[in-house]
């Protein structure tokens, strides 16, 4: 039964109501990665009643990811990121199903999993990761929403599988050299940064499920928090590309 007092600031919206509250409540959601992004996307998940959610992710906490990964805290050091997000979630809201996948994603293991969801939020932090999310969804036909940071900066974008939308691969192909590990500590962000784009991810998955949303494919919206200034820039679909025109 729907908890119409929990989400009655959901439901008072003309654009939700009960009946979208429900929807809601039916979805499906896969997150990749329970780090910065994953954070913010997950918590806002499942407090707007996202029924089911999985996270997916293969490592543990550290202490420099306290910094920003604000599921977790420090009684979770050296704990599975997805056994902690997991343990948030249930006392933030238990009524959501909450489902963990202790691997990293790659194409072999998400093609086994993918037709179960809904949609899929990509909240990964390494090239390799997004290439192989991009392909299982194009390949799967699933909705994708990604983001992406760095230092003050932000990328995000959906990606909807057709002859006529860009993938991810299109304006950032796939490569050698995008393919080497580089080591996370020499990676700068700001803390606050990946909150905010996780949480992007996750209105845009609630408005997809809504059928509410305006954030089209083709597009990828780049945040600049030094300066805030936000820019949307059209992405082209690319003829060449091996994933969506292989």
């Amino acid at each position: 039964m729907l908890d119409q007092t929990r989400y009655i600031r959901n439901i008072i919206i003309d654009e939700i109501g009960i009946n979208g509250q429900k929807k809601l409540t039916q979805a499906n959601i896969l997150v990749i990665g329970a780090g910065g992004l994953g954070s913010s996307a997950i918590l806002y998940l499942a407090a707007n009643g996202v029924g089911n959610i999985t996270i997916m992710d293969n490592d543990k906490v550290e202490i420099s990811n306290l910094q920003r990964q604000i599921i977790h805290n420090e009684e979770n050091l050296n704990q599975l990121k997805v056994d902690s997000a997991k343990e948030k979630i249930s006392l933030l809201n238990n009524n959501i199903n909450i489902s963990t996948l202790k691997d990293k994603a790659n194409k072999y293991n998400l093609s086994k999993i993918i037709n179960e969801f809904d949609i899929v939020i990509d909240c990964s932090d390494n090239f390799p990761t997004r290439f192989d999310i991009n392909e299982t969804c194009f390949k799967n036909n699933k909705t994708l929403i990604f983001g992406a940071v760095k230092e003050f900066y932000g990328q995000l974008s959906i990606f909807k599988p057709s002859l006529n939308n860009a993938c991810y691969n299109c304006f950032n192909e796939d490569n050698i050299y995008k393919r080497k590990k580089i080591d996370l500590k020499d990676k700068g962000i700001l803390g606050s940064v990946p909150g905010i784009m996780g949480s992007m991810q996750a209105t845009i998955a609630i408005n997809e499920i809504l059928s509410i949303n305006d954030f089209k494919p083709n597009n990828i919206l780049l945040c600049d928090f030094l300066r805030f200034s936000f820019k949307m820039v059209k992405i082209s679909k690319n003829p060449s590309c091996k994933i969506c025109n292989g």
